[in-house]
């Protein structure tokens, strides 16, 4: 599997017109939540990795931070109806615009801390090839999940 990177501008548009090609009523193909929760749900992992801390981490994931870093920069794709850290769950009600709105905002934070070396709460710092990596993995099976 090629490891598209989110700091490549073309897979940052790429993402940018998946993300746009989403609405209120997308519906998917697997899980539970809606298109604004996703959208959140993804920022949130991304703001995480951006610095924000990541709080209340289970005792069992933390114990095994080094294989799950392991399945989060690795190239297997996720499996779908994955468990999540608890910070990312999203069960609330969310808009839509201001979940694609967060969405957007923390995808340009990303990308403008490019080469920064920021340390993440469970996995430390990751190089820029394992965060631009992960972001993409990530984000592709969320828009995957909503058809986009």
């Amino acid at each position: 599997m090629e490891k598209k990177s989110i700091y490549n501008a073309d897979v940052y548009t790429e993402i940018l017109d998946r993300i746009n090609k989403l609405n209120s009523d997308s519906a998917p193909q697997w899980g539970k939540m809606t298109s604004a929760q996703m959208m959140a749900h993804c920022a949130e992992v991304m703001e995480v990795s951006n610095g924000k801390p990541l709080q209340n981490t289970p005792f069992i994931a933390r114990l095994l931070k080094g294989y799950i870093k392991k399945m989060v920069v690795g190239p297997k794709p996720y499996p779908k109806n994955s468990k999540t850290h608890p910070q990312y769950l999203q069960t609330t009600d969310i808009d839509f615009d201001q979940g694609k709105q967060r969405l957007l905002n923390a995808l340009n934070n990303m990308k403008e801390k490019e080469g920064e070396k920021i340390n993440h709460t469970l996995f430390g710092v990751l190089t820029p090839e394992e965060k631009g990596w992960s972001q993409y993995k990530h984000l592709d099976h969320h828009l995957t999940q909503f058809g986009v």
